[in-house]
């Protein structure tokens, strides 16, 4: 391997930096690290260095998707909703079972994200609703969507 590579590929190294705490894949760990990595493995450094690229390239895009789709979703809390059919809860007190079709609510939360890191959460729209059950009055409380179970008012 030629000096000019290795300075190539090493200053492609330093360059680098994580484009996020959550980031797991070890591509802003320094040049030293890739060295004892190399020694251990016994793999060229150039080798090391091309993997080392590839996962921080891999990594830069997976939390630029992550980023674009929880900013969307977290955009949509406050929205007024309409649930479609065939959507029946258990939950709701004194009340055997509840369904939900045509019933409107709001958009609480996005529950898809948690602590910073994106979670995956079946149900992640949490939506709250306020309805007339006879015998009790005006019952307020929550139901856990899918986006296709609802449609926007």
């Amino acid at each position: 391997m030629s000096s000019t590579t290795a300075l190539r590929a090493g200053a492609m190294a330093s360059s680098m930096v994580s484009v996020s705490p959550n980031c797991y894949c070890n591509c802003n760990s320094s040049s030293t690290t890739m060295m004892l990595t190399r020694k251990t493995t016994k793999m060229p450094f150039s080798v090391a260095m091309k993997s080392r690229i590839v996962q921080g390239v891999r990594c830069e895009v997976a939390i630029n998707a992550v980023e674009e789709s929880t900013t969307s979703a977290e955009a949509k809390v406050g929205s007024r909703v309409k649930v479609k059919d065939g959507v029946k809860v258990y939950h709701v007190p004194k009340v055997p079972e509840l369904d939900l079709s045509g019933l409107e609510g709001e958009i609480k939360q996005y529950v898809g994200l948690w602590n910073g890191k994106r979670i995956s959460a079946n149900l992640p729209y949490k939506v709250q609703f306020v309805t007339e059950i006879q015998g009790r009055g005006s019952v307020k409380f929550f139901a856990h969507l899918k986006e296709d179970e609802f449609d926007y008012v």
